[in-house]
């Protein structure tokens, strides 16, 4: 599979530095009954090694926000990454929920015939994980939650964040791309990493933000992330401030047997702290796989 190495620092504010990582190519695939999405599909070190499913952030796309974390997981894991709908080349419909999105990530297993992985998210990624696991647990080796809470609209406040940031979107982020825009062939990180990673944050429309940010509002995993029975880790950014450090800590607190692994960076160190937040996400993989093997052989 065609990968580009590129020195990725330009893309960093002078306080973050990446080293030469590869971003994979990608394709469309056909979810039957669904629609079609971008993904990426990057092997393992053996060809039996265990998949794990990434699942991104708001208004980014799959590569956008994993492409620095995909080389060191490919030392253990069968990397795939995924556009979700209405974000990238993603699925294309004219309403948005994170249950829809659950069942689209396990469509993409399906469409590479995987029948379990391990599922890890980050910010809405990582709300859409646990309602993964919740509508298709036997799909579930282990979950990786980062930046993520089980609760939304705690206090009036978030309540009137939520329902303003849609228009808030619609009003501030450029015109809507034609579908032609939409749907044609990426720029080659290869050529321009900047104008590559500008393009991917463009290609998710102002209207499908707001009814994502609408979607978010509502999530509310709490009375059920307790029963949660597969091998979970936390990753928490302790300078977050788009989702309290505190919250993260207690939801990992009602899951059974979860661990935590603290990234002292703010709520975009996927990519912007990348030097932080990767060796705290292998950390936190390499145990959920520890237990998802020990409990396999068990």
């Amino acid at each position: 599979m065609k990968s580009s190495r590129r020195d990725l620092s330009s893309l960093l504010p002078s306080s973050g530095r990446l080293p030469d990582v590869e971003v994979p190519a990608g394709r469309i695939v056909d979810l039957p009954g669904r629609g079609t999405t971008f993904i990426t599909d990057s092997p393992g070190p053996t060809p039996d090694a265990p998949a794990i499913l990434l699942l991104h952030a708001l208004s980014t796309t799959g590569l956008l926000t994993w492409f620095p974390s995909i080389p060191a997981l490919t030392e253990r894991f069968r990397v795939i990454t995924m556009d979700q709908r209405l974000h990238g080349r993603g699925i294309q419909s004219p309403e948005f929920s994170l249950r829809d999105c659950a069942d689209d990530a396990a469509a993409v297993l399906d469409a590479l015939d995987i029948d379990q992985a391990v599922i890890a998210g980050y910010s809405m990624g990582s709300l859409v994980t646990q309602r993964v696991w919740r509508q298709h647990p036997d799909r579930v080796g282990g979950l990786v939650l980062c930046a993520g809470t089980d609760q939304f609209q705690t206090n009036a406040t978030e309540r009137l964040f939520h329902r303003g940031m849609g228009v808030s979107f619609g009003r501030r982020r450029r015109v809507a791309p034609t579908v032609t825009e939409r749907t044609r062939a990426p720029l080659d990180p290869e050529d321009d990493l900047r104008r590559w990673a500008i393009a991917e944050l463009r290609s998710t429309r102002p209207l499908a933000m707001s009814r994502a940010v609408a979607a978010i509002g509502q999530h509310h995993t709490k009375p059920w992330v307790h029963e949660i029975n597969v091998p979970t880790a936390v990753v928490i950014p302790l300078r977050d401030k788009a989702i309290p450090p505190e919250r993260q800590r207690a939801m990992a607190q009602r899951i059974p047997g979860a661990t935590v692994h603290e990234v002292d960076a703010g709520h975009s160190c996927c990519v912007m702290r990348a030097d932080l937040f990767v060796p705290k996400l292998i950390e936190a993989t390499n145990t959920v796989l520890a237990r998802w093997t020990e409990k396999e052989q068990a």
